[in-house]
């Protein structure tokens, strides 16, 4: 398995088609193809190196990552949030020689250059003129002889994600050929992430492994990648107005601001056929709503990680059931193993809340440069989540929390997700998190954060004691804050870390 196989079968059948699409630029098949092979030339890239990559979405990201894997090298998506430091350490952890930046992370070039003096080039793939001391991404190409696909694929590295960055050290997922292919292969078998010859909208950040997995299952259907550089609910409907979109990939976040959108009817949303979204909790009242906004359209909802991409979906069948499905994170793929398992790595019985662990071709090789961290993660063959769950008799996953974002507070274990869903089901409520802060008295607190729909008002008791309707009264929060927006990751992921700390500070409404 080779993954620019999708390019030599999309050459013979729709040479024509529009392959790529951002802001008025369009190449079909063929353009994008020889752009390719004139790109892998031109990186002088071959089997064993690295070429980073450092830009918000566009169709140069699709060139670069698909010249990477023709000429046989790896290719590795850098945070585009990141700091020089961290930039810099995966620089050098990678061994990256190459770097491509668009105009949004060219001024970080310069302290780049110092922090890491083993890069040796960088690529300017942006709009305007070239910074000095920078090679022109066209003229790369203009200037550069197309070459043969080497085909290298199977075990060979693909991908070098990195996770984290914001604390401690960020690890580099190794992802192969074989394990990308096997889990689009398995996901379009189960979860129709995307239409045949369809149109794809891309929003979430190529970065992240769920924008590779949207980006990647409709490569091997065929069809239109258009790249959205920076979500906002205006640019997205605006997008899905003129493009004319089959599928959307979100994120819960994203898919609160387009519901939320004030002129939200005056945009035609009807060729969406496909609303995949993950990445985070959804509650039943925001999933409610996005059915109705999007009334044409199956939703799918896919669950994994950096290390094993997506291994259960929820499918657009499971969600016109509704009901206590929709909490779930749906059912294994069919090509791989899901199981819960106790601390000692036995496996639970039905509907037990325990570690969530999967097996099969779709794992990382392992972290980059990490061998003891690779050994504890895949131990006994068996990729360890750090999500807590459980499976119900009819195998479907539910996700608890992360393991380490459980809650203790007085000896009781507390998931966060529980809350929020409780908190979710408030009329006031637009968006919230919970977290545990530590507490004198308690050990750890449950500590709510709220976003409140506009212009509405709520005491902290009223929803308090909304939760304590819903759930045990020593789940409720015993402190809370009212916030405008919740800090969010480039992937849309709530940073629990930052309303931690958030917490500690004045401001928290605390229960006596």
């Amino acid at each position: 398995m080779f993954l620019t196989q999708f390019i030599h079968r999309s050459l013979r059948e729709s040479p024509g088609r529009p392959m790529t699409v951002f802001g008025d630029r369009t190449f079909s098949t063929t353009e994008s193809a020889d752009r390719v092979a004139r790109l892998a030339n031109g990186l002088g890239t071959g089997t064993g190196d690295c070429v980073s990559l450092l830009s918000l979405n566009s169709d140069r990201c699709h060139e670069t990552i698909l010249a990477g894997w023709w000429s046989g090298a790896t290719v590795s998506p850098l945070n585009s949030r990141w700091t020089a430091p961290e930039i810099a350490f995966a620089l050098e952890d990678s061994g990256s020689t190459i770097l491509i930046v668009d105009e949004n992370s060219a001024p970080l070039v310069p302290e780049l250059r110092e922090l890491c003096p083993t890069l040796d080039r960088v690529v300017y793939a942006g709009s305007g003129a070239v910074p000095t001391g920078m090679i022109d991404y066209d003229r790369l190409i203009a200037e550069s002889e197309p070459v043969p696909d080497l085909r290298i694929g199977d075990d060979a590295v693909a991908l070098l994600l990195y996770t984290g960055g914001t604390t401690g050290r960020s690890k580099g997922v190794m992802v192969s050929h074989k394990g990308l292919m096997t889990s689009t292969f398995g996901t379009l078998a189960a979860g129709k992430p995307a239409i045949a010859d369809g149109v794809n909208l891309l929003a979430n950040p190529l970065f992240h492994i769920a924008g590779i997995a949207s980006w990647m299952a409709q490569n091997l259907m065929g069809g239109t990648q258009v790249f959205l550089p920076v979500f906002s609910a205006r640019a997205m409907l605006e997008a899905i107005d003129r493009h004319r979109p089959t599928t959307v990939g979100v994120v819960p976040t994203m898919l609160h601001m387009l519901v939320a959108a004030d002129d939200l009817d005056s945009y035609d949303r009807s060729s969406v056929q496909v609303v995949r979204y993950g990445a985070s909790p959804i509650s039943p009242a925001l999933l409610e709503r996005a059915m109705e906004v999007f009334p044409h359209s199956g939703f799918t909802q896919g669950y994994g990680m950096t290390e094993t991409a997506h291994i259960t979906v929820l499918s657009a069948a499971d969600h016109l059931k509704g009901g206590e499905l929709l909490r779930s994170a749906g059912r294994a793929l069919p090509h791989c193993e899901v199981r819960i398992v106790d601390p000692a790595g036995n496996e639970v019985p039905t509907g037990t809340v325990g570690e969530i662990v999967t097996r099969g071709d779709h794992l990382m090789l392992g972290y980059r440069n990490l061998p003891a961290e690779t050994a504890e993660a895949l131990a006994g063959g068996w990729m360890h989540t750090g999500d807590a769950g459980y499976l119900d008799e009819r195998g479907y996953l539910f996700i608890v929390d992360r393991i380490k974002d459980m809650i203790i507070t007085g000896g009781e274990n507390v998931y966060s997700t529980e809350v929020e869903n409780a908190l979710a089901r408030h009329s006031a409520v637009a968006a919230c998190s919970v977290v545990g802060v530590r507490d004198p008295k308690w050990g750890e607190r449950v500590h709510a954060v709220v976003v409140l729909h506009p212009g509405v008002h709520v005491e902290f008791e009223e929803l308090r004691d909304h939760v304590k309707s819903l759930v045990s009264a020593y789940k409720a929060p015993r402190s809370m804050q009212f916030v405008d927006a919740l800090p969010l990751s480039a992937a849309g992921k709530v940073l629990k870390r930052d309303l931690r700390i958030a917490a500690e500070a004045e401001g928290a409404i605390t229960s006596r």
